[in-house]
């Protein structure tokens, strides 16, 4: 997998504003391909489905050269989402994934919540072990559950999932400590903190009822002022470095010990191509100098 992968929500056409297009995302996939993203993470609850169809149609003939990751268990209930982990609702989910995505067996499967209809992540792993033992999935992996959890399942998963940013670090304490006993991998979303870190916010944005952002704390006044200082030391020190401030956000969370790749978010290919240019900062041979002196400084 490529250090820096594309997360693929987006792509659903849900819960990121009104300017969300089917034809810039489908180029925005287009984009990390040409640039060497070899991973991209996805799932059935992105647009009821319409990420992977959509992830299907970009990639093309390069489906099955890349690692597509996806996700099961959460679903819609009415107007809110639920994580329904019950095998049955697991092998449902894994057969609509397939169908989707027209494959015959998924490369990367995750839980994506941890369940909230009383299923025991036992009842859950075992039905995801049977799942991988027929063939139908490659891997297996926990997405937001704790450090318990990936303990618990070490040997029958291969990454765990889990929010990092620079200014969200409580994954550094317990999920990447967890999962790095284990041998297992880490994912880390969200290492832009939802745009955030782009550098692209000089003021407080105003964004529509249709992106949840409208509904994040970060983005209200009081904790954005807060974060702006913060900020604007990052786009200072991308500006010395020469590259966008998204890039070394990005670069930061990827060359975090335990972390095996860092997945961003993006609606169009300029987003995507400012994006990966972290990998050229990972290649540095002062990176972790580089990438530590950040992490100190915001």
């Amino acid at each position: 997998m490529s250090a820096v992968g594309l997360g693929c929500w987006a792509l659903g056409g849900e819960h990121w504003g009104d300017d969300v297009d089917p034809e810039e995302g489908k180029a925005a996939v287009r984009a990390a391909l040409e640039a060497g993203v070899t991973l991209f993470d996805t799932a059935p609850l992105y647009g009821a489905g319409r990420a992977d169809r959509l992830l299907r149609e970009a990639l093309g003939p390069h489906l099955r050269e890349v690692v597509v990751a996806t996700k099961v268990g959460a679903r819609m209930e009415g107007a809110h989402a639920i994580s329904d982990l019950s095998p049955a609702h697991v092998r449902a989910d894994v057969e609509a994934s397939l169908r989707r995505l027209g494959v015959e067996r998924l490369d990367l499967l995750q839980a994506h919540w941890p369940c909230e209809r009383g299923t025991p992540l036992a009842d859950t792993m075992e039905a995801l072990v049977r799942l991988r033992e027929e063939g139908k999935v490659r891997h297996l992996g926990l997405c937001n559950h704790g450090p318990e959890a990936i303990e618990a399942w070490a040997d029958a998963l291969a990454v765990a999932q889990t929010p990092l940013s620079l200014i969200r670090r409580e994954g550094l304490s317990d999920v990447v400590p967890a999962a790095r006993r284990g041998g297992v991998g880490v994912l880390a979303y969200e290492p832009l903190a939802r745009g955030l870190l782009s550098g692209k916010f000089r003021a407080l944005p105003r964004f529509p009822e249709s992106d949840m952002r409208r509904r994040d704390p970060r983005f209200w006044a009081s904790r954005f002022g807060q974060l702006a200082p913060s900020v604007g030391r990052l786009r200072a020190m991308a500006a010395r470095v020469g590259v966008p401030p998204a890039a070394l956000a990005v670069a930061w969370v990827a060359s975090r010990p335990g972390v095996t790749a860092a997945l961003v978010g993006a609606k169009r290919p300029a987003q995507v191509r400012e994006n990966v240019q972290a990998s050229r900062l990972l290649a540095r041979p002062d990176a972790a100098t580089l990438l530590d002196a950040v992490g100190t400084r915001f």
